[in-house]
Formats: C-alpha cells, sequence, structure tokens
C-alpha cells in the first residue's frame, strides 16, 4: 500500500487559478481522475487535510470540502481516529494497467486499447494555412456575404413566437417554409418544376452525395466518373462499396460514346458529373451531349447523380439549365448549395429528387442529422422570398467577373512562359495547364515561404499531366496581384 508521503499529490492535483470550477472541485476531480487511473490504488492512505492543504498551497477547508465531496460519491472512506482511505478499486476493472507516470494524469490516452479499421481513401492533405494570401479550389469570397441582411432575418425569427416550434423536433426533409422558398428559386433559375417534397435540406454538397451514396449504391457496384473528378466524391462512392470506372473528359465535358460503349460491356449503376464547370477542369458539358446522357440513362438504367456546385456564377452568357429540368424519367439526382453563393460556413445545401427517394433519403439524413438547423432554414427562406439572395448573387457575379478578368490578364501577362489556360465562362476557379519540367510541389512549398499558400490539393501533376486548378473568388484585386507577382517570381526561380 502506498503512503502519502510516497505519492507525488502535487503533480498529480495540478490546480488552475483561473478556472470558473470552484478549486475544491479541481481538488476532488483530480483525486477521482488518479483513484480511476490506478494511481491511488484501493485502501491507499490519504493525507490529512493540513498535510495536503500545505502541499497544494490551499486553505485547509478547501481539502475539507474536496473530500466531503469524494466521500459523497463512494470514492473514500473517513475512519475515526484512523485516516482517510481510497475505497474504489481500479485494479480490478484495469488489471493491466499497472506502471503510470504522474504526467498520465494530464493527458488523455494517445492510442485506443482496441483495434479498429483505419481507411487510406479517407487520407487527404487539410488546406489549412496562416498565410496570408491563398489560393483555394473555387471558394467564395466570405467578405462579400450578406452577413448583416442574414443577422437581421436570423434575429427576427429567434423573437418571433411563433417560430418556437422550429426549437423542437420536425420534418426529416428540413424546414418546410424554406424548401417551399427553395423550390420557386430552383424553379426560377435552374429550370426544374419541382415542389417542397421533391427537396432534402442538407449540410452541403458533400453530405448531399454522401447520402444519396448511402441509399442507392450497394458493394459491388460500378460507378462512372470523369477522368479527372472530384476527390472527396469518388471517396464517398468507393467507401460504399463501389468500383470506380472513368471516362475522359474533352472541351465538350464527359465523353458520351465512352459511356456509351462502357455501357454495352458493364452493368453501371451511376454516373456522377459536375457538368455546369466540370471540376477540375471547368469546361461545360454541351447542351447535345446532355441530352444523349439522359436518353443513355434511359436506355442503361443508371442513376444520373449530377454535382450542380457553382451553377450561382456565370459570366459570358446565361448558363446552360442542368440536366434535372429535362429529366422526365426520374433517373436525375440533383445536388447543390448555398455555400458558394453566400459562404463555405454556412452548411446550407439540398438535394432534388423525385418524392419517393426524398422520403427514403429523409430516414438516411435523420440517422446522421436530425433535421438540420430549422431557424436557419427559416431566415435563409425568408431572404429568398424577399429576393435578398438573388439581389447578392447578382452583386457578387459582377465583383466575381472582374476578379476573373484581372486573373486572366494577370496569368497572360507574368506566366504565359509557363502555362497555358482558357477562361472560364463561369465559376470560381481557373484550370491551368503547365509545362512538365516545372515541379509543381517545389513551387507550392516555396510559395508557403513568400506568405503565399498553394494547397497540393488544387496541384494535379502525373506523368501525362501538370495542371494547378486556381481558385480566385476570395482575393480582392490587390490580394491578387500580389499573389500572381509571388507565384511568377517563384516559378521563374524553380523552372
Amino acid at each position: 500500500m502506498n503512503s502519502p508521503v510516497e505519492i507525488p499529490f502535487k503533480n498529480i492535483i495540478l490546480l488552475d487559478r483561473l478556472s470558473g470550477t470552484p478549486v475544491y472541485l479541481q481538488v476532488a476531480h483530480k483525486l477521482i481522475n488518479a483513484i480511476q487511473r490506478g494511481v491511488l490504488a484501493n485502501g491507499a492512505k490519504l493525507p490529512g487535510t493540513r498535510s495536503l492543504a500545505e502541499i497544494l498551497e490551499v486553505h485547509r477547508k478547501t481539502v475539507v470540502a474536496a473530500y466531503q465531496e469524494l466521500d459523497a460519491q463512494g470514492w473514500i472512506e473517513m475512519r475515526p481516529n484512523k485516516g482517510t482511505y481510497v475505497t474504489y478499486s481500479s485494479e480490478n476493472r484495469y488489471p493491466g494497467l499497472k506502471n503510470f507516470r504522474a504526467e498520465d494524469l494530464i493527458s488523455y490516452p494517445r492510442e485506443t486499447g482496441f483495434a479498429f479499421e483505419k481507411s487510406m481513401l479517407l487520407d487527404r492533405p487539410v488546406s489549412v494555412s496562416n498565410v496570408d494570401l491563398e489560393f483555394t479550389d473555387g471558394l467564395p469570397d466570405v467578405r462579400l456575404a450578406p452577413m448583416d441582411k442574414l443577422a437581421k432575418a436570423y434575429s427576427g425569427v429567434l423573437r418571433r413566437k411563433n417560430n418556437r416550434k422550429y426549437l423542437g423536433y420536425s420534418h426529416a426533409e428540413g424546414n418546410i417554409y424554406f424548401r417551399e422558398k427553395l423550390a420557386g428559386y430552383l424553379n426560377n433559375t435552374r429550370g426544374l418544376h419541382i415542389k417542397a417534397e421533391n427537396i432534402l435540406t442538407t449540410r452541403g454538397v458533400q453530405m448531399g452525395i454522401y447520402l444519396a451514396s448511402q441509399l442507392l449504391i450497394n458493394k459491388g457496384d460500378r460507378v462512372v466518373v470523369a477522368d479527372l473528378s472530384y476527390y472527396t466524391a469518388n471517396m464517398i462512392f468507393q467507401k460504399a462499396g463501389a468500383h470506380i470506372l472513368s471516362v475522359p473528359v474533352d472541351e465538350q465535358g464527359i465523353s458520351v460514346d465512352a459511356l456509351r460503349k462502357l455501357c454495352k460491356t458493364t452493368p453501371v449503376r451511376l454516373l456522377y458529373i459536375t457538368p455546369h464547370h466540370h471540376y477540375p477542369t471547368t469546361v461545360t458539358l454541351s447542351a447535345e451531349r446532355r441530352m444523349e446522357l439522359l436518353g443513355l440513362s434511359v436506355k442503361y438504367g443508371f442513376i444520373i447523380l449530377e454535382d450542380d456546385h457553382d451553377y450561382d456564377f456565370h459570366y459570358n452568357s446565361s448558363p446552360v439549365l442542368p440536366l434535372a429540368s429535362a429529366d422526365r424519367a426520374g433517373m436525375v439526382v440533383y445536388v447543390g448549395s448555398f455555400c458558394k453563393a453566400l459562404a463555405p460556413g454556412l452548411r446550407s445545401g439540398y438535394l432534388v429528387a423525385p418524392a419517393d427517394l426524398i422520403t427514403e433519403l429523409g430516414k438516411f439524413r435523420r440517422i446522421i442529422d436530425r433535421q438540420g438547423d430549422l431557424m436557419m432554414e427559416q431566415a435563409l427562406g425568408e431572404l429568398l422570398d424577399e429576393g435578398e439572395v438573388q439581389r447578392h448573387i447578382k452583386k457578387a457575379q459582377k465583383v466575381y467577373h472582374q476578379r476573373r478578368d484581372l486573373l486572366e490578364t494577370l496569368l497572360n501577362t507574368h506566366l504565359s512562359d509557363y502555362l497555358t489556360f482558357k477562361s472560364p465562362p463561369g465559376g470560381l476557379a481557373f484550370w491551368t495547364e503547365w509545362r512538365k519540367d516545372i515541379n509543381l510541389m517545389r513551387v507550392s512549398k516555396a510559395c508557403l515561404k513568400r506568405n503565399l499558400h498553394l494547397p497540393q490539393t488544387l496541384l494535379f501533376q502525373t506523368g501525362k499531366l501538370s495542371a494547378v486548378r486556381l481558385g480566385f473568388g476570395n482575393m480582392d484585386e490587390d490580394e491578387m496581384r500580389e499573389a500572381i507577382l509571388i507565384l511568377s517570381e517563384v516559378v521563374a526561380q524553380e523552372s
């Protein structure tokens, strides 16, 4: 049995004088932690209240209160004229834990004590940096988001008593008012013909893809994607058990001829496409190919999962309507969001499909996200009804159009010797193809040293391809000029 002298109580009981937790409770919690981990074994004698108070440099009444708390919870026994003893044994629960160190009490276990499956599929560099300038994957400028309007609408929703119903549980498909307004918005802007029953609200495009894959894909199913395609979507399909097949992309989008040949020899369950601006190359799927795809989906029975992640911003002409607007056979599942139109942190997305699929998807969503943020959806619904979202998108489009034109000029002026590109008709990113003798990874590392983040996730360098996806929406004109100047100087040094 350990004596009080042998146990380093000052190391075990580390107190935070600035914490909002009372000191006596801190003492009690640290002692409970030591007992649970076996540092204080069953039968161990604790110091007297005066002795422990001196060790910890606290008032004796603090230790008395801590011991009373431990006694009330059954961790210790205070025996008259004998002392205070631990009465709870952790040795019986954790017989293998014997060699404890004092520092173990102030840290959480680094590893689990059990085995679990780890997935290399989900490994991907995280695009986070602390530098001032950054090229993104095509994210918007959050400084343009209509936060004043949104805050006013959200505050109003919270104040109205009749909205308290949204503080409880409701439809798993999302706020009915928001879905009604969203249906009208999508019908007007995307040529759809839907009602609220055709919409499931989500936390963004990725959640929509995940839910659809969980319901629609079985192990061994074949999913066709473009070469190149959205990496995260591919991971989702593979985790659902799908075999990934790819077809090439040219200047008119995904190759329908290649898909047709594939369907003749292989049963295909689902086709995933980003037709408005193909990810990552930004090309637009031609109207002719859209109609061909719809015909093929009916003929061969595959689902079209249409990801319309950046439909809202187009610069040269009116946008081509999504495939979902021409779907008459119920073969298209359409996913989109307001994350690009407003801000990535406002996780508001949607999935559009026939009502029977929406009902079933609602059951899956209920498991991982009971119903979403009904209050925020109510506020967004009111902004849609008042036309505020539409006005914001119209204003933002002008800003992004100017930024696209500026980046086009800067690339031609400073980097034309190293890359080629076509100005994108919409969206918030350029697809640039580089000279193969330039090591893009070295360029990325050198840029970071000069206050510019060029994330690895934007680099596409293989034996056949050397390309970079350069998002421009998040930077204003001065920031963009500085970023391109840094990039051009780094490339000149590295080439």
